[in-house]
């Protein structure tokens, strides 16, 4: 699904640290155009959208990828167990509870991503600790391009966990770009890092392309 028109400006000429545009809503039509072209939502309740693409940005890769020994050896106690796509509305309200710095997932954006996520466009990884919910992320996927929007942990070690599990399964799917959007500590202690917006959106030009179809099962029921 793509809208014949981009009502983008060029993300390329855009302030790095400052909205690149601000109206519009959030239609799949308009979220898909602005994901293929390195642009995202990040605003709060009750304004218009504004639209970013941040100089520079944040990815993760295979190769890249660090696991810790503590880590490794909580993974192979295999005392949490992994999901795909059982719960993605959830998983977006639980990343939006008590963050300190305050929340951009509201109803509006729940709304929005869950008809992305319906159409096969979003996706949600869960990591469950005795059949409760301990943690997650969910990201929007272009092609061979997965957008990680946001992650949470109820438990600790949950949302180290859910992020190496995404990265290594969508990287056997054939996904090739894994954006993380802003460098924190946490991210970068399990090998995320910064690129320039313009590698990253000549990385996005070639990867959005891909003939990549996640869970392909799910989108025939």
């Amino acid at each position: 699904m793509r809208i014949s028109r981009n009502p983008f400006p060029d993300p390329r000429t855009a302030p790095g640290d400052a909205p690149l545009a601000q109206g519009g809503d959030l239609s799949l039509p308009l979220l898909l155009t602005a994901y293929r072209n390195g642009i995202f939502p990040w605003y709060s309740e009750g304004r218009p959208p504004l639209w970013w693409c941040p100089d520079p940005r944040t990815v993760i890769d295979l190769d890249s990828l660090h696991i810790s020994r503590s880590l490794t050896r909580v993974m192979r106690q295999q005392s949490f167990r992994i999901t795909w796509n059982t719960c993605f509305t959830r998983i977006m309200e639980e990343c939006g509870k008590e963050r300190e710095e305050g929340s951009w997932i509201f109803r509006e954006m729940v709304d929005a991503y869950t008809i992305a996520h319906h159409a096969g466009y979003a996706h949600s990884i869960e990591v469950w600790k005795n059949d409760e919910l301990a943690g997650g992320l969910y990201g929007f996927q272009c092609g061979g391009a997965f957008m990680a929007e946001s992650m949470f942990h109820r438990a600790t070690n949950a949302s180290k966990i859910a992020l190496v599990e995404a990265v290594q399964f969508l990287w056997k799917q054939g996904i090739r770009l894994f954006d993380v959007q802003f460098l924190t500590p946490h991210l970068e202690s399990l090998g995320a890092y910064e690129i320039s917006r313009d590698e990253y959106l000549d990385r996005l030009s070639i990867a959005r392309d891909l003939p990549v179809i996640l869970f392909p099962d799910r989108l025939k029921s």
